[in-house]
Parts: structure tokens; C-alpha cells; sequence
């Protein structure tokens, strides 16, 4: 019977683990190397021993209303999209209001996680910490491990030939990076374009001589403020436009998003994708198409070598006097504190059981929460997973044989390794994956059934953003404001926008159409579309 549970790292996923531990009458006691809560989202000046932290200027890429807690939504006044300070500032309060920094031991590295002797039968794990100098040794039922997947900096220098022989300039990763200062007066270069990429681009852009992006695939590019400025996530990430992802074919569904995204700006113009695209990315910058119209960032295709002060391109261009190269290509996850017979169970997160559980492992009392990379928000997945593992630790709840677990990894698992550092390797479906873990919990709800008993909020889940409320309405641990929580999102969304309030006459028709909102949008412009020839509903 799993009681002392050991849980490594206090952000995001080491909180929901606490909390879910107590939910379930488990005894959880958390290692949190730093002095505070928050994990990435703490931002620190200094790098503190190669912690990673964010930098001064990140504000949240998903909203507070499809980010939030399941069972504690944030505070009405907050703005939508959250710098990193009001971010932590909700956590605090989240770990207050559930009191869970009573569980947390600060500055206690965890050194090591190993089997017991009898850990076939007993499942139990030795874990050594370290707390100023001194070390312990502790025995625990179970293990979570909640250090997320940015670890450790990906550094590519081996692709990007003379960069460490030859350059004469500054190198660094994005981790380094903390604000613009350093950067002042100086052309800079930057690899790779993702969402820190482009972020990091177009801040530099205010005080660099020159700022040039390197991107070596294709990326489209939205804006956080979607239609009729509303956020994006809570807009498109809906039931129903999940729903019509299942049904339509894929070659529609890029059509029309891309069709989207090219209403914004034709991204062929500005180099950075195309249509035809088979591979492609997406990120989210406001900014960065405006930086490209106005020559402040210079896009770039990969970078094929660098000789003392320039950057040759793979297309035979050459950019001279190259101060600094900033490399935004990622990070790799790695757990150094398990022991490698654990280790070698999974070298990637495709390895896990739905992405949480090792299946080959004797007994299933060690848990990796966090380790995946979503289309929505990571804190609401990892609460989830967190909900579920916890349920199984307890008791009540079970995992299936191990080779039905294998046989599932299996069924996942890409038949190519990639680039260790591309987030593509973990990115799911949000919807898809938070539904899938919410059911292994019995905590998924059923729209046909709650259209039944009450339709007002069996629209609101099906046509409206699936926030996380949304799985606190049924199963274990059941939210009694789960359903205020749902019907109340789109007021505690526009409310930190009203300190000027101006007369509207169709304020009114506002709350009977925001349901409504995504349907009406896509419906539109599937209706005004010619028939797509020799399509069929796909088959699941």
C-alpha cells in the first residue's frame, strides 16, 4: 500500500502533485533544490547553479482561463495572458489556499533515486537528498518525478561547423539570456525560430544594430489576440473544433488553417512557410511579422558554417560582422538522479506509458509528470496526469498489464528518431491527450449525457474553450464550482479589460453569441468554400 511519496521539483507539476497526493490521503514530501516555488516560471536575475528560469520579458502563450488550476481558477482581475510575476503569484496562492509549503523541503537536491533490494515486491524507492552539506537517506512507497522537459540546454555545436573553432565572436544558448542589455549596439544572430526565438528576436530588435533569424524549417505565425479580441486558445481550442479535426481529412483541415493563418499575412511573402508545406511549425508572436516589414529582423535560412565574424548561409549568403550568436534550439530532458536501470527503461517520453509510466518497472510506483508537450496548455495536462497517478498510488485505481502497456508505447512510438531538442517530439493534441488521461481517472465528462440534464452547460462545454473546469464536473474529486467555474469563464476573461467602460448597444447580443463563436466561425468559411473534391470522413 503506497503512503510516503516522494515528489522531485516545486513548479507547476511538483504543486499539482502535492495537492493530489494529499486529495488522495497520500503523505507527500517534496524536494525542491531552489529556495521557492515556481520552477521555471521563478525568474531570477542570476542563473543559480544552471537552473533554468525564463527571461525578464515572457509573458504566457495560453490564457489564465485554459492554464488555470482545475479547481482554482485565477483571480478575475488578472489580465488574460500572464507575465511571469503574476504567474508566480498565482501559484503562491494556489500553495497557500491548499497549504502544500508545509510538504516542500527548499534547497534539498535530490542526488539520487534507486530500487530497493525488494522492490519486486515492495515497490519501494532510497532516495538520497542533500540539504546544505548534509545528506539523508529516505525510503519512499513511490516516486513523482516533476522536473519538466527544460533541463538541459540543446547546443548543437557539432551542425554549425567554425562556430567553436573559428568564430571570434560571442556564442551563448537562449538560457543565458535574461534581458537586452548585453545586446546593445551589436548584430546578432539568432538560430532557431521557435516561440523563444522569435520572442528573443524582436526584443533584441529595440536596441540591437541588427538582428537576423535563422530558420531551417517551415513556420507559420498567430497572434495570442484571435477574432473580435478574444484570446486565440479559447476560441480554437474547442469540442467542436476538435470534433471536426477527427471527421475532416487532414489535407482540409491544413487547408483551412493555413488559409487562416495567411489572412493575417501571406507568411510566403515574408519567407517563412508555404502551403505546400508537408513539415511545418507553429508559434506565437504578435511582433515579429512587423519586425520583418520593417527590416529590424532579417529572416534567414540555416546556417551552413561560420568563418572569424560572418554567418554563411545554406543558400550562399553572407552575413559579415556577426558580434553574437544566440542559439534558441531547445533543450533535452535528462534525469540524471534515477539510477540507469531505470534510465534505460526510456530514452524518450514515447517510452512512458501514456507518456507518465515506465511499463516495464516491477511495481508502477515511479511516475515522470510533466514530460510532454501540448497544443494547449502543459499545467493542465500535468495536473491531470497528476489526478491520475495519484488515484493508482492509492489504490483505487489501476494500471493494465504490462504488455497491454507495451503494446500501446508501441503503437506510438515514431518510427524515426528526431533531433533530440524539437518539441515536436512530445507535442499532442490537447484536447486529445488531457481527454485520454481524464479518462483513465474517470474524470471525463460526457456531453450526450450532460445534455440531458442540462443543456446550458453541455453546449458551453461542447461549442465553448475547453478549460480545465470542464473535468472537475464528474469522477474523484468532483468541484462543486466546476459548473459556475464553466458558465462564468468568458465574464472573468473580459473583466480585467473593463477600467473604460464606453456604450455598446450590442453588449447585450455579447454573451447569447461568444457559445456560439467558434461554430458560427467555421461553419462560415466552410460553407463559403467550394466542395473539396474526392474527400471522406476520416475513419478515428
Amino acid at each position: 500500500m503506497v503512503r510516503r511519496v516522494a515528489v522531485i521539483g516545486a513548479g507547476v507539476g511538483g504543486l499539482a502533485s502535492i495537492k493530489c497526493c494529499l486529495d488522495e490521503g497520500l503523505e507527500p514530501t517534496c524536494f525542491e533544490r531552489s529556495e521557492d516555488i515556481g520552477g521555471l516560471w521563478r525568474y531570477t536575475d542570476s542563473m543559480e547553479g544552471g537552473r533554468v528560469s525564463v527571461y525578464r520579458s515572457v509573458i504566457t502563450n495560453t490564457s489564465k482561463e485554459m492554464s488555470c488550476f482545475s479547481d482554482f481558477p485565477c483571480p478575475e482581475d488578472f489580465p488574460s495572458f500572464l507575465p511571469h510575476g503574476l504567474l508566480l503569484e498565482y501559484f503562491r496562492m494556489y500553495a497557500q489556499h491548499f497549504d502544500l509549503l508545509r510538504h516542500i523541503r527548499f534547497k534539498t537536491t535530490a542526488l539520487s533515486v534507486r530500487k530497493r533490494p525488494d522492490f519486486a515486491t515492495s515497490g519501494q524507492w532510497e532516495v538520497v537528498t542533500e540539504t546544505s552539506g548534509i545528506r539523508e537517506s529516505h525510503v519512499f512507497d513511490a516516486v513523482m518525478v516533476c522536473t519538466g522537459h527544460y533541463q538541459e540546454p540543446y547546443l548543437p555545436l557539432a551542425s554549425f561547423p567554425g562556430i567553436d573553432t573559428r568564430f571570434k565572436g560571442q556564442y551563448l544558448h537562449s538560457q543565458e539570456y535574461k534581458d537586452v542589455e548585453a545586446f546593445r549596439g551589436k548584430r546578432v544572430l539568432v538560430v532557431g525560430i521557435g516561440n523563444t526565438g522569435g520572442d528573443l528576436s524582436v526584443e533584441l530588435s529595440r536596441v540591437a544594430a541588427k538582428v537576423f533569424l535563422s530558420a531551417r524549417s517551415s513556420t507559420w505565425v498567430f497572434s495570442r489576440v484571435s477574432d473580435h479580441g478574444f484570446p486565440f486558445d479559447m476560441v480554437n481550442t474547442t469540442r467542436f473544433n476538435h470534433f471536426l479535426d477527427w471527421l475532416l481529412p487532414s489535407a482540409l483541415t491544413n487547408r483551412i488553417r493555413f488559409r487562416k493563418f495567411n489572412s493575417w499575412f501571406n507568411h510566403a511573402n515574408y519567407g517563412l512557410a508555404s502551403t505546400k508545406s508537408s513539415n511545418f511549425k507553429i508559434i506565437i508572436n504578435e511582433e515579429l511579422p512587423f519586425c520583418l516589414l520593417s527590416g529590424t529582423v532579417v529572416l534567414k535560412p540555416n546556417v551552413k558554417e561560420f568563418t572569424e565574424s560572418s554567418a554563411v548561409f545554406e543558400d550562399g549568403t553572407t552575413e559579415e560582422n556577426i558580434d553574437v550568436v544566440l542559439f534558441a534550439t531547445g533543450y533535452i530532458f535528462s534525469f540524471p538522479f534515477l539510477e540507469e536501470s531505470v534510465r534505460s527503461l526510456f530514452d524518450d517520453n514515447r517510452s512512458l506509458y501514456k507518456r507518465v509510466f515506465p511499463p516495464q518497472l516491477e511495481k508502477p510506483t515511479l511516475a515522470i509528470i510533466g514530460l510532454v508537450q501540448l497544443t494547449g496548455s502543459v499545467m493542465v495536462g500535468t495536473e491531470m496526469q497528476a489526478r491520475w497517478v495519484t488515484g493508482i498510488f492509492a489504490g483505487w485505481n489501476k494500471l493494465p498489464p504490462t504488455t497491454k502497456m507495451m503494446a500501446d508505447v508501441l503503437k506510438n512510438k515514431p518510427a524515426a528518431k528526431r533531433n533530440p531538442s524539437e518539441r515536436e517530439n512530445l507535442k499532442m493534441s490537447f484536447i486529445s491527450y488531457t481527454d485520454e488521461i481524464a479518462s483513465c481517472a474517470g474524470v471525463k465528462p460526457s456531453v450526450l449525457r450532460l445534455l440531458l440534464m442540462d443543456p446550458r452547460l453541455a453546449l458551453a462545454i461542447f461549442f465553448g474553450p475547453c478549460t480545465p473546469y470542464q473535468y472537475r464536473l464528474v469522477g474523484r474529486g468532483k468541484w462543486s464550482g466546476a459548473r459556475d467555474a464553466i458558465l462564468t469563464q468568458w465574464q472573468r476573461t473580459l473583466k480585467p479589460l473593463r477600467t473604460r467602460v464606453v456604450d455598446d448597444s450590442s453588449d447585450g447580443w455579447c454573451w447569447m453569441c461568444l457559445l456560439a463563436l467558434p461554430a458560427a466561425l467555421t461553419a462560415g468559411f466552410l460553407l463559403s468554400r467550394h466542395p473539396w473534391p474526392g474527400w471522406s470522413p476520416r475513419a478515428g
